[in-house]
């Protein structure tokens, strides 16, 4: 099954309307079950992104799906000079953002990452943690990457994936179709959430099938890093010069 046609709640609503209203929903809790459901690992996860976007040397950085604010924050912490905007459907998810963000120079707002009405060629890198497999379509989203990047510009993103060790993916199975959405249900009192999660993970694009969507979308280089056994990964691709 194709992710795009995983949805939170299965309702009439597209898919965008119902990732909207699922963060909206889980944002009071969302920082919390980040670091709970990965055991602290999204920070080292979070570590490597900065330092792939850092040696790149952007200087005007997109973070779509910004969520509550994470990557944009860090970046603009850990790497001196850079100008960072964070894009993301849910405004509660936001409210979490500018609060964290108090006095920061990073610009939050509300957006569609098919359509963010960001001028052309008006960014040196895009960075997308964990957001990809919830857009209405994936392949739309990397051609607005590559309408908004600069020639030369590159495009990072970690995302969620299913491990192929035979040896952690039973582990895996059980941890993420099981004891997540269990206490997704508990915390966020929204389980439906968190039984999202690992079926969005098992349908997204994953390895070399994203790596081909992206180069299918116009962007050059695309490579693949897989962490920490495999649940996570991340991407890298580049806009071609001109």
């Amino acid at each position: 099954m194709k992710v795009e046609r995983v949805n939170p709640y299965g309702d009439s609503r597209d898919k965008a309307e119902q990732v909207e209203a699922m963060f909206d929903a889980i944002a009071p809790a969302y920082d919390f079950m980040n670091r709970a459901m990965t055991a602290g690992l999204d920070r080292l996860w979070l570590r490597t992104l900065v330092k792939a976007v850092r040696h790149s040397g952007a200087r005007d950085i997109v973070d779509m799906a910004t969520g509550t604010g994470d990557v944009a924050l860090t970046l603009s912490r850990r790497i001196p000079g850079v100008r960072v905007t964070g894009l993301d459907l849910s405004e509660g998810m936001l409210a979490k953002a500018r609060e964290k963000a108090g006095s920061e120079a990073v610009v939050f707002r509300q957006a569609d990452c098919l359509v963010t009405g960001l001028a052309d060629e008006s960014a040196d890198a895009v960075t997308v943690a964990y957001g990809v497999r919830n857009f209405a379509d994936i392949a739309a989203g990397y051609r607005e990457m590559m309408r908004i990047l600069r020639p030369g510009g590159s495009v990072f993103v970690l995302e969620l994936s299913t491990p192929v060790s035979p040896v952690i993916l039973p582990l895996y199975k059980l941890y993420t179709r099981t004891l997540i959405p269990a206490a997704g249900r508990l915390i966020s009192g929204d389980s439906r959430a968190y039984s999202y999660l690992p079926e969005s993970i098992a349908a997204a694009p994953q390895r070399e099938v994203m790596t081909g969507v992206m180069t299918a979308a116009g962007l050059a280089e695309a490579t693949f890093r897989p962490l920490t056994f495999g649940v996570c990964t991340l991407y890298t691709a580049k806009k071609p010069q001109k």
